[in-house]
């Protein structure tokens, strides 16, 4: 039955899951005796071939547990770093990123929010012109799957740039060095790598603040011992990622195309909130008179997996602030409904979508 869901989360790559367990007897990669030795040339290894991959230098890759530990260290560590106590960001951010600049405007912190157009792209880079601790911007949108100008905005930046990639990575090529990003987050499930290790590329200088203290690894932004295992399955799901995503990126377009075409040929009323630039994989509807959790529920009894947006909000459906940043409506913003395609996905899965969708927004418009 089709999954949908893809934005969510990735089934892990096979050849992740080989390299994770290759790895997994490795021992502590800040021991100095043999053993240590060996966890240290396996972390090496992965460090080397995502800084090859990603455009930067080994030293400049930082493991963390998760993308939203990267876009934590990094908006607070840099804000920590900076003296302007000014912060410019989006209001579609994934709230790993929003919450953090809400937090900190609660503390004190003066916040600027670049604004975004119905087409849901930043329209208006005039904030950029004041300096600022931290420009904390998305490169896609989690819910659209729209483009942002990110490498306008780190021309324009009066300050560090810190961009959340964990949508992009392994979808678009990424040269971190050429970007002129200070920090860039990115999480290894999300391209088909191990649940539970995310990625900060963090440029020497400015370097952000610690948020926690210990042993000093990762030049100390990042302490604790890492995970050899996981570092190694995320090199190998990234190596993977970034050798197929140019067929890839036209083979999910395609059945994007089709989905989108499909749908607004068999339902009326039909809103379409993904607008190009964006990636190939997403496409985010609305159905006005109906309400994601009907449709949701409605789906899942057919055997299809998606979502109405972020799948980081605790289980909790509510109206998506991207939306309401969009000008949508509350009528629809209430029937949103998110479909992210990946590596698995078929012609057959698409064409089983098209054919039950009708009938599943007919019926939950009766509710």
């Amino acid at each position: 039955m089709p999954y949908v869901d893809y934005a969510a989360t990735q089934p892990m790559r096979q050849a992740a899951i080989d390299a994770w367990v290759d790895a997994a007897g490795c021992l502590n990669s800040g021991a100095q005796y043999a053993s240590g030795r060996k966890a240290r040339s396996v972390l090496d290894d992965a460090r080397e071939t995502i800084a090859q991959l990603l455009g930067c230098e080994p030293i400049e890759v930082i493991f963390t547990a998760s993308g939203t530990e990267s876009n934590n260290i990094a908006v607070q560590g840099l804000y920590n770093a900076g003296s302007t106590n000014r912060i410019v960001s989006t209001d579609i951010e994934h709230p790993a990123v929003r919450e953090v600049v809400s937090a900190l405007g609660k503390r004190g912190a003066d916040v600027d929010l670049l604004p975004v157009g119905s087409d849901g792209h930043v329209s208006d880079l005039s904030a950029l012109d004041t300096p600022a601790d931290v420009i904390a911007c998305m490169w896609a949108n989690n819910e659209t799957g729209t483009l942002q100008p990110v490498r306008e905005i780190c021309e324009h930046a009066q300050g560090p740039v810190h961009v959340d990639a964990v949508q992009v990575i392994g979808k678009l090529p990424v040269n971190f060095s050429e970007l002129g990003a200070t920090t860039l987050a990115a999480s290894a499930h999300k391209f088909g790598g191990p649940r539970g290790i995310g990625l900060l590329l963090a440029k020497r200088t400015p370097a952000p603040q610690p948020l926690m203290l210990g042993g000093g690894q990762q030049r100390g932004i990042r302490p604790g011992t890492i995970d050899v295992a996981s570092a190694a399955g995320l090199a190998a799901a990234l190596k993977e990622s970034c050798a197929e995503m140019e067929a890839e990126n036209k083979r999910l377009g395609a059945l994007r195309d089709r989905l989108r075409d499909g749908v607004l040929g068999s339902i009326d009323d039909v809103a379409v909130h993904t607008q190009e630039p964006a990636l190939s994989s997403h496409v985010q509807f609305s159905f006005p008179g109906t309400d994601s959790d009907s449709l949701l529920l409605l789906l899942d009894q057919q055997g299809i997996e998606a979502s109405a947006g972020s799948a980081c909000s605790a289980g909790v459906q509510r109206i998506s602030h991207v939306l309401e940043a969009m000008g949508a409506s509350d009528e629809v913003a209430r029937g949103a409904l998110r479909f992210t395609l990946g590596r698995d996905t078929t012609d057959e899965d698409v064409e089983f979508i098209l054919d039950k969708l009708p009938d599943i927004v007919k019926r939950a418009r009766l509710v």
